[in-house]
């Protein structure tokens, strides 16, 4: 399985001149390989949290909101169908009938039928409900047409955004750290983050203008609304700087107290996870997957509703659902990834895999494209775009990049260069989504090939795996992985360490249906340690007569019965 080049990331030999003393030394090593220069850099209360003061427009937006709580007027949310979308749209909600809003509510953008954004098809389908303020969530930095329509019906447009913008913006207040003259540091808050500083704003906007003693409400704690932003922030795997460091872990910290809404506690319970011990990557693999299952295959309206609900029961039964949901894409894409892993393995035997892959079969389906494009592309190590058909003769597709290869950037060039090829297109750095005219498959497919092929480098395609090194016998201890676990949160930017070291097999089996089990030895210590490598390639490790193994891992607390274990976590394993 050990096909990468390791890359151990240098070690700390000068941190004890900025980090404080009493840290252990390998929490030393793994800050230092972040990017850690300070202890403030480590600071996790919300007093650090960067000022809202400093986005651009956020105070005419605050101004536009509190006018229409004033006024009353009818506020309709336009949210995104993924994660983030989800759980912006309830914060929105939630957060605006908190401050006394009466007339608001949400219209979440089937993708089957509408696509992406504030389109002017959405805001048709929304003007029945005779909005006077629509609010975007998670989209509209490129609803140039939409916001036309929507001053065109006389609504006022608010986006708030994350996405990256254009060379043309869309005639509303906009907030979003990403565009043009924006000073706001976090650049990398997802929509939810974005959608809370807005909320924030309102809140001391109302607080200055005596709105809340005025209307005899009590003005609103807006931590109760940090179980959304960690979420939302976690599950659209933006980079985990410091200012989102900080949200995602006061918002674990509220569910790890049992102070989370009904909708995350039922969504951890159907996933057996443990809300007391829960850390980002539980939030990432166990509750996204299941709140994006509804936007994948059915309607966000479900995840949206479960996460707004206020009583357990129908907060669990929607629970359930989003849990069967998810199941059944599971199954859809394990059966679109064998259909790519042929293509693929196809492409490879008739010639060397090209610098980007565009895959595309009739029967996909179009919610579930952007995992087989993800999956493809760490196979690879490659930009990957999977295609589904769309409507009427045309193609939706979800893009994924390898670092160091700007996807959304790609896409402007070949939108410049072939102003006819691409209907729209939008996303970040590591991820996208376009549509085009089936009858443009190959043309495009052609043009993306070399656009890519032009910004690789051999650095590029080095699939390398970073360690932070090998760990001796006296650092191999649960008290070292428990103290892992609570130095997040760790997720994109800030990655969970991992280390490496040659270990000899002393037993191995395969449990469940391809998961390897192990009991290992240090090479040079007396010391056994449990260990597993979930999801094997059995065709991979075919070394059942093995006695050493290079193990790349992370530390795990196994805890079974109220007791405690460490356990390594493989990550990937070769015989040596």
């Amino acid at each position: 399985m050990l096909k990468q080049k390791i890359r151990r990331k240098e070690s700390a030999k000068a941190l004890d001149h900025y980090l404080e003393s009493h840290l252990h030394p390998i929490l030393k090593r793994i800050y230092y390989a972040r990017a850690i220069q300070s202890p403030e850099d480590l600071g996790r209360d919300l007093e650090q949290l960067c000022p809202f003061q400093l986005l651009l427009n956020i105070d005419k937006a605050a101004a536009r909101l509190a006018r229409a709580l004033k006024e009353q007027e009818a506020i309709l949310i336009i949210g995104d169908f993924d994660a983030d979308g989800a759980t912006s749209t309830a914060l929105a909600v939630s957060a605006l009938k908190a401050m006394g809003a009466q007339k608001v509510d949400y219209l979440v953008p089937n993708r089957f039928t509408y696509g992406y954004g504030l389109t002017p098809e959405i805001v048709e389908a929304a003007a029945p409900r005779k909005p006077q303020l629509i609010i975007t969530v998670d989209n509209g930095i490129a609803s140039l047409a939409g916001v036309q329509r929507a001053k065109a019906l006389g609504i006022d447009v608010l986006i708030t955004d994350h996405h990256l913008p254009g060379s043309e913006l869309p005639e509303a207040i906009i907030v979003n750290p990403n565009q043009p003259h924006d000073t706001f540091p976090s650049k990398a808050m997802a929509g939810v983050g974005v959608i809370f500083y807005v909320m924030l704003a309102l809140r001391h906007e109302l607080s200055q203008q005596d709105w809340f003693n005025l209307q005899n409400i009590p003005v609103p704690n807006m931590a109760q609304f940090l179980d959304l932003v960690a979420l939302g922030t976690v599950a659209d795997v933006v980079p985990l700087d410091k200012n989102n460091r900080i949200l995602v872990h006061q918002g674990l910290g509220r569910i790890r107290k049992e102070r989370a809404r009904p909708g995350i506690k039922a969504l951890l319970e159907v996933a057996r996870r443990d809300a007391l011990r829960l850390n980002a990557s539980d939030l990432a693999f166990a509750v996204a997957p299941r709140l994006n299952a509804a936007g994948r295959l059915d309607d966000m309206s479900l995840g949206i509703n479960c996460l707004l609900a206020e009583d357990p029961m129908s907060a669990y039964r929607m629970a359930l659902e989003l849990d069967q949901l998810n199941n059944e894409r599971r199954d859809i894409e394990a059966e679109m990834q064998k259909k790519a892993f042929v293509i693929v393995e196809k492409l490879h035997l008739a010639a060397e895999i090209p610098a980007a892959l565009c895959l595309y079969d009739k029967a996909w389906h179009q919610g579930v494209v952007g995992l087989v494009a993800s999956r493809v592309k760490d196979k690879v190590n490659r930009p990957v775009i999977a295609f589904a058909k769309g409507d009427a003769g045309l193609l939706k597709a979800s893009a994924r990049s390898i670092s160091g290869i700007h996807i959304r950037d790609s896409l402007e060039r070949i939108a410049i260069r072939h102003p006819a090829l691409l209907s729209k297109f939008g996303g970040h750095a590591m991820a996208a989504g376009l549509t085009l005219k089936e009858s443009d498959f190959k043309e495009f497919s052609r043009i993306f090939e070399a656009d890519i092929a032009e910004q690789l480098s051999p650095e590029h395609l080095a699939a390398r795996i970073d360690s932070d090194g090998e760990l001796e016998a006296l650092h191999l201890t649960l008290e070292l992985a428990e103290l892992l676990r609570e130095a997040g949160p760790w997720g994109s930017g800030f990655p969970e360490p991992q280390f490496d070291g040659v270990f000899e097999i002393v037993e191995q089996r395969i449990v469940g249906q391809n998961h390897l089990k192990l009991l290992v030895k240090l090479k040079e210590a007396d010391r056994y340690l449990d260990a597993i490598a979930f999801n094997v390639n059995l065709n991979d490790w075919p070394n059942h007569r093995a006695t050493m193994a290079h193990l790349v891992y992370k530390l795990d607390v196994n805890e079974y019965q109220g007791r405690k274990r460490l356990q390594l976590m493989v990550e990937e394993l070769e015989a040596v």
